[in-house]
């Protein structure tokens, strides 16, 4: 099934302007008359939420090949003896635990990105401020690990993944209104 979920938006001509309500229904295409009233739906493809997820599993997965070519020219160029990192020891050199700890990061705020996605996918509360969000928040994750594996200035990152906390705090705020009170 393509179709996700649908954003309808009615709005209702008074003589004192307009109000703008929610309402339930398919969409016919543009807008179209309900006894007076305008509704217009948007429609999310399963497309159109999960893009972003898979750029940011895309993401992980680069920084992954990162870590795992950095970690092996380092034993190649002995920077590190396999005895000294067999059991986890932090005994890297500083470039490998930068990239390793920026992928290491991709488990941590994401997690909670994800299991928003795959509670509103099913519950058909994608819709298109949710889509949005995902691609803000998705930019702030690039950012983030940008930073991280580069200069990793520490003022710049924090801020980076904090306007991500923000974006990700505002879908799940989002999502419980949807759930809870605009059912």
């Amino acid at each position: 099934m393509e179709l996700v979920t649908t954003t309808t938006i009615v709005v209702q001509r008074l003589d004192s302007g307009l109000i703008v309500m929610k309402e339930r229904g398919r969409y016919s295409g543009g807008l179209r008359s309900i006894r007076g009233e305008f509704s217009r739906e948007i429609l999310m493809s399963v497309q159109m939420v999960l893009l972003p997820v898979f750029v940011l599993v895309g993401l992980a997965f680069a920084l992954l090949l990162g870590m795992a070519s950095a970690r092996t020219r380092a034993v190649a160029g002995r920077q590190v003896s396999l005895k000294d990192i067999a059991l986890r020891q932090p005994n890297w050199p500083e470039r490998v635990t930068q990239i390793g700890n920026c992928f290491s990061n991709q488990f941590e705020l994401p997690v909670l990105f994800y299991i928003l996605i795959a509670l509103a996918l099913p519950l058909r509360k994608a819709d298109l401020v949710i889509v949005l969000l995902s691609w803000v928040f998705v930019v702030t994750r690039f950012v983030h690990a940008g930073i991280f594996v580069t200069s990793n200035d520490m003022k710049q990152r924090s801020l980076v993944w904090f306007a991500g906390v923000l974006v990700l705090f505002a879908m799940w705020l989002y999502f419980a209104l949807k759930m809870l009170l605009l059912s």
